[in-house]
């Protein structure tokens, strides 16, 4: 089996779990029955211990893949010298109604293999491996009824109409296939009620069908019609796969440890949900004109923050607990021997102030669409801009999260200004009463002089990253696009010379900063998104927008998916595949372009409604 490399894998979900599909028809990464469930394929990260699925011409092959129009539906064709054959991959998915009506596995995946030319010889191997490949089970034979990987209370039921049987602590076969000839696959999950075990023909064809008629339904309700549609529906199809359904949670991406650096330990786990991340969706969502889906991430938000309120932590698990404490598995070699593979994220014990802004500017967006709040949000909302005002000035660990000393970010300031401001906006529009207003009023003004002052270097003529320092960052970007500078103001033009001079990869290509790229690190996907937005916005020609948003998006695999990072050498994916945070970038970039082409503002204007008598920069 040929290993497969990051830009190699598609994704196919059902807004609960995910599976990687590579381009050699075998599925190498499944945790259920959530995303953060321990894997049943982990062939991803250890492809002798990990286990996988693959089904695949037992010849030499060459193959090409698409997703099924305005679907998350995978089709593959495998063509060989024989013949040709093509396999459709699906977690299937159904309407509310649909699963009333219906008798729906828990979880499933379904796979549907075509002969669509000649005769093809298939190849079949079922390797689980639960438990990260370290829970016993015992692979049972039960005749019509299909294979059973038995995990004591919990059972895997594998069905085909191939011919298969058990081989230790597998299953495989092969089969030869003839024009027109068919093989259906199914793999449920049971946890501890009878498991509904339909005929496999049509059921797999239906369940494609139907899965396909759910995906075009919703898609269908996006309102953009800009340039690029189908990459902007791509990452919308991508973002709404990754909400986790019963609680509108987003998980920043379905896998663990695929490393920012090749053979490096910077290998985290990130499926989970970060505050920031789901703030930065909600307003892709609300801009696409997805209000129902985005005010559901802004309700997760705000009963999320509930629980530990006034303090936030910085990411949770899909129901907004705290994850369980991050751990090495030793066992697991890691994507192409990088080392360790973790599972939880030790991220949700720092401090990272900015969430607290993210937080309050999400729900700022939801008023904004028409939304309302009740008493006890608008007290939570309150406590948060309290906590603001009294912790503004502490050093946090920053949006990058490092493990290490904490430093006064210029970032985390700006959010806390943005938070504020939102605030008092709240205010204005009679939705935060009782508040304690001149705190606000008079704590975002001077955190505005706090930047203007102290995060500005004349020397470099630019804003930096850490106060009174020669640091830069692309999180400066945020200045223009929370609107605390016009995009087109001097100083906000002339940081964004210097970031580009300075964290530029290539003519397309942003490091979020020195020190990560001299450690090695790939240029950081969401990076160059901001880059397009803020020249979108107007912090330079049109047309220089364009070119940059384009050259990104020919950066994307073969079906539109981004991960964390891009190695700038190779263009090749770094990090954790595919990543919401890199595709959110996408969305809100090619929304901005789309509105300046339109000749509509795309200007936050914060910048003049904040009243402080600030004659600083002379």
């Amino acid at each position: 089996m040929q290993e497969a490399s990051i830009r190699d894998y598609a994704i196919i979900g059902d807004c609960r779990s995910a599976a990687l599909v590579s381009r050699f028809g075998s599925i190498d990464w499944l945790c259920w029955p959530r995303f953060d469930s321990s894997s049943l394929f982990a062939a991803l990260l250890d492809p002798i211990r990990g286990g996988r699925w693959s089904i695949a011409p037992a010849e030499p092959f060459r193959s090409q893949r698409r997703y099924l129009p305005n679907t998350n539906v995978l089709e593959t064709a495998f063509e060989t010298d024989t013949g040709t054959i093509r396999i459709v991959d699906a977690i299937p998915i159904a309407s509310e109604e649909q699963t009333f009506r219906l008798l729906l596995p828990e979880h499933e995946v379904v796979r549907l293999v075509v002969c669509t030319r000649g005769e093809v010889e298939v190849e079949t191997h079922f390797e689980p491996r639960p438990g990260y490949a370290m829970k016993r089970f015992a692979l049972r034979d039960r005749g019509k009824l299909g294979f059973w990987v038995d995990m004591g209370s919990k059972c895997i039921i594998f069905r085909s109409d191939a011919a298969l049987s058990i081989h230790a602590d597998s299953i495989a076969g092969r089969q030869r296939l003839r024009g027109g000839e068919a093989l259906r696959f199914s793999m449920s999950f049971s946890s501890d009620a009878p498991a509904p075990l339909p005929p496999l023909d049509p059921w797999v064809r239906d369940s494609i069908e139907r899965s396909g008629a759910w995906w075009e339904q919703w898609i269908g309700r996006a309102k953009y019609e800009g340039r690029h549609r189908d990459a902007v529906l791509r990452s919308a199809l991508l973002l709404k796969l990754l909400t986790y359904a019963p609680s509108g949670a987003i998980v920043a991406a379905p896998t663990t440890s695929l490393p920012e650096r090749l053979g490096g330990p910077l290998n985290w786990d990130y499926r989970y949900c970060w505050l920031r991340d789901a703030s930065f969706t909600a307003r892709a969502l609300f801009g696409l004109g997805y209000a129902e889906e985005a005010s559901a991430l802004v309700g997760w938000l705000i009963h999320t923050t509930r629980l530990t309120r006034p303090e936030l932590r910085t990411l949770y698990d899909v129901f907004g607990n705290s994850p369980k404490p991050e751990r090495v598995l030793p066992h697991l070699r890691g994507y192409r021997d990088s080392r360790p593979v973790r599972v939880g994220n030790a991220a949700q014990c720092q401090i990272q102030l900015d969430v607290y802004g993210e937080v309050i500017e999400a729900s700022v967006r939801f008023i904004r669409a028409g939304g309302s709040f009740d008493s006890e949000t608008a007290a939570l909302l309150k406590d948060l801009g309290v906590y603001i005002c009294k912790h503004w000035k502490d050093p946090d660990n920053g949006i990058w999260e490092p493990r290490g000393i904490r430093l006064p970010h210029t970032h985390s300031r700006l959010l806390c200004w943005v938070g504020l401001d939102g605030l008092l906006e709240l205010h204005w529009k009679g939705h935060l009463r009782r508040a304690p207003l001149e705190l606000f009023k008079q704590t975002r003004d001077a955190i505005r002089r706090e930047i203007e002052l102290h995060s500005w270097n004349d020397r470099l003529q630019s804003y930096v990253r850490i106060p009174e320092t020669e640091e830069l960052d692309s999180s400066l970007l945020a200045l223009a696009l929370y609107g605390f500078e016009a995009p087109s103001s001097p100083r906000m033009r002339s940081t964004f010379d210097r970031i580009r001079e300075r964290l530029g990869a290539d003519d397309w290509l942003f490091y979020r900063n020195r020190a990560l790229a001299a450690e090695g690190d790939g240029a950081f996907g969401i990076c160059s998104f901001w880059a397009a937005h803020y020249l979108a916005q107007g912090g330079g020609p049109l047309s220089e927008a364009r070119d940059l948003f384009e050259a990104m998006l020919g950066l994307a695999n073969d079906v539109g998916l981004f991960a964390e990072e891009i190695d700038p050498r190779s263009g090749c994916p770094l990090g954790n595949f595919p990543q919401g945070f890199t595709h959110v970038g996408l969305i809100n970039a090619a929304l901005s372009l789309h509105e300046r082409e339109q000749g509509v503002s795309v200007t936050d204007d914060r910048a003049s409604r904040s009243d402080a008598a600030l004659e600083i920069r002379g």
